[in-house]
């Protein structure tokens, strides 16, 4: 993929005539404005889809469209009057207690699919298309279970499987399948000791969801929630067919045997004419019910022009929309982002200027504000798109309760313009009153660097960013507590630099990890196991002698790096090292891993680091961690399937 400087846009206008942030004061209220109106009927729905036909068909006839317009073919109709009640994710359901997380999320409470995940005195592991069980009870390494991560009769094949989560005595399975066309999601019993059984699989129609750094599902009690992306077509045979639907796998399924999931009276759009030629989507949440005996879903859509930037927060997902429309003959940008809630209520809007660089830009602060890092012109959070240079950067911050039903934009006084980092991958978090941001090489090789910086902006306050010195670049923004690491590499080594984030922001101190580079990118590759508010460990997977991070799609981490927090001096602890030799696992699916495939893992007290098939058992001894454990549960048996 070329990678190229973003150009300033329209963002860069908006943002330069901004007076400041909004005022940083509470928003009382919440609820918006107004909200989106959703289609009455399918009669309705169905016009509109005639209506743009019409026009295609008009402009072939002109001239204006060659006849050979890319039309998909047309699909068999699903039924149309089995929808379930809409079943919005409750208050009880959003109170209750989860298992103890080894997962670095977001949001507290909000779990997020991965590739290891707790369950009693069970490690539950996804690798490979493979899922598996390792006992940890009784300070012991065994390994339990070994199963497919896809389901009797399925053939795991030109699928995905890349996501996993636990919710009670389920364990669930979420992957992609190119055969079958959508999302796939497998349910599994998890005994309390240890054992798997396959119990369903179901197809959640969408296209196809991957990205480089967020990820596809959301877990919230016994709540599954998904943000599918469905892109239409209006002039197929049956646009119907396209919309959001779902069904249990069984060998002989049909696409009959999809059945629609959103009614027409949970399908929403704005007063903004949408454009067919440019895209039209409908961005889609669905919600699963785990607690059900048969797998439940609901959604409810937004008509919309294509866009995947999309944030789970406790509340809500929003979604970031993005356009494109030729004015006197240069192709400008229009944005939007949709609010849709977990409770089931109807959705709202805002018009917007810029773009987010990937989930981690939002925040839904507890002061009822969205707080989101724009850059002038972004391509959204699909595939690589995120790693693209950062280009003008702005902070918008808008009241909740400002959101109304899409006819109302953001003012100008909830812009602000900040610095931006040389060209690079943009990383972003907040952490406490902060935003604090940076760039680094992301997925690609770093290059030598000898002075970079880091930014911190107080997102509810006028005050200015403030660009923190450092040695190295941004390739990683950890929250400490309240406080805040940088982890990025210099072209040779490896550096970890503390920030404070008290009432100025300022670079602590530093460890450096000679002939080293990040073994993991993604998020989830880093844990933080907090001790009090000064003190902790950081675990975090590493490879030596350079290489690009693309090196995680196929090789796990040779090592797990610990370090202790100290009031912010970072010290090391040690390595947990890998010590496997590749062989042949027969693999037969999701055999490149796009998700990583080294964690660290504290849990109850305890210390382990995952590198592809082994885990191993650490002890904080004096200063220093020693290993007391180790398990290779690599799978050995014939590919059945060749």
């Amino acid at each position: 993929m070329v990678m190229h400087r973003i150009a300033r846009t329209a963002l860069l206008a908006a943002l330069i005539a901004s007076a400041g942030l909004s005022n940083g004061a509470t928003n009382d209220s919440t609820a918006p404005r107004k909200t989106l109106r959703a289609f009455a009927s399918e009669d309705e729905i169905g016009a509109l889809f005639k209506k743009w036909a019409d026009e295609r068909n008009r402009r072939i006839a002109d001239g204006q469209l060659r006849r050979g317009f890319p039309i998909p073919g047309a699909l068999p109709s699903p039924p149309l009057a089995q929808f379930s009640a809409s079943q919005p994710l409750t208050k009880s359901a959003r109170a209750a207690p989860a298992a103890e997380s080894i997962t670095n999320v977001q949001h507290a409470g909000v779990d997020e699919g991965g590739i290891v995940k707790a369950h009693g005195d069970h490690l539950v592991i996804l690798r490979r298309g493979r899922l598996f069980t390792v006992s940890i009870r009784e300070r012991q390494l065994k390994s339990v279970a070994t199963l497919d991560a896809f389901g009797k009769g399925i053939d795991g094949r030109g699928a995905w499987y890349d996501e996993l989560l636990v919710s009670g005595d389920t364990v669930v399975v979420i992957g992609y399948s190119y055969r079958r066309g959508g999302t796939e999601i497998g349910l599994f019993e998890i005994t309390p000791a240890g054992e798997l059984r396959y119990k369903s699989t179901y197809h959640l129609r969408s296209n196809d969801y991957y990205s480089s750094r967020n990820y596809a599902s959301r877990l919230i009690g016994s709540k599954l929630i998904f943000y599918t992306p469905l892109r239409l077509t209006a002039w197929g045979t049956n646009p119907f067919s396209q919309f959001p639907a779902l069904r249990r796998w069984r060998p002989d399924a049909t696409p009959e045997d999809f059945k629609r999931i959103a009614p027409a009276t949970r399908i929403y759009r704005t007063d903004e004419e949408l454009d067919p030629f440019e895209g039209v989507a409908l961005h889609t949440v669905a919600i699963c019910d785990l607690a059900k005996p048969e797998l439940e879903c609901t959604s409810t859509a937004v008509l919309g022009p294509p866009g995947r930037v999309f944030y789970v927060s406790p509340n809500s997902v929003f979604v970031w929309t993005t356009t494109w429309s030729r004015t006197a003959g240069s192709r400008q940008p229009h944005s939007a982002v949709f609010r849709i809630p977990l409770d089931g209520s109807a959705p709202s809007a805002l018009k917007t200027a810029g773009s987010p660089i990937d989930q981690f830009s939002f925040l839904e602060s507890d002061d009822g504000y969205l707080n989101v890092l724009l850059r002038a012109n972004g391509g959204g959070d699909g595939m690589w798109a995120a790693e693209r240079d950062a280009g003008q950067l702005g902070l918008m911050r808008v009241a909740l309760s400002s959101f109304s039903d899409g006819r109302d934009t953001a003012p100008r006084s909830a812009y602000h313009v900040l610095p931006a980092p040389p060209a690079g991958a943009l990383q972003s978090r907040y952490i406490g009153r902060y935003l604090v941001y940076g760039a680094g090489a992301g997925w690609r090789k770093p290059q030598t660097t000898r002075e970079s910086n880091v930014y911190a902006v107080r997102y509810a306050s006028d005050a200015p960013a403030q660009a923190l010195p450092l040695v190295h670049g941004v390739d990683r923004i950890e929250a400490l507590g309240d406080n805040a690491v940088i982890v990025g590499s210099d072209g040779n080594d490896l550096h970890f630099s503390s920030v404070r984030l008290a009432a100025r922001a300022e670079v602590v101190a530093r460890y450096t990890r000679p002939n080293a580079a990040q073994g993991e990118t993604r998020s989830q590759g880093f844990y933080y196991r907090e001790e009090n508010a000064e003190n902790g460990l950081v675990g975090l997977p590493i490879i030596t002698n350079g290489g690009g991070a693309s090196r995680q799609l196929r090789q796990p981490s040779a090592s797990l790096l610990f370090l202790r927090n100290a009031s912010l001096d970072l010290t090391e602890l040690g390595t947990l090292d890998s010590k496997a030799a590749t062989t042949d696992d027969a693999c037969v699916a999701s055999c490149v891993d796009w998700y990583g495939n080294s964690r660290p893992v504290f849990l109850r007290g305890r210390i382990f680091a995952l590198m592809g098939y082994e885990i191993v058992e650490g002890r904080l001894v004096g200063t220093g961690i020693a290993e007391i454990g180790r398990l290779n549960f690599e799978p050995h048996w014939v590919n059945q399937l060749q």
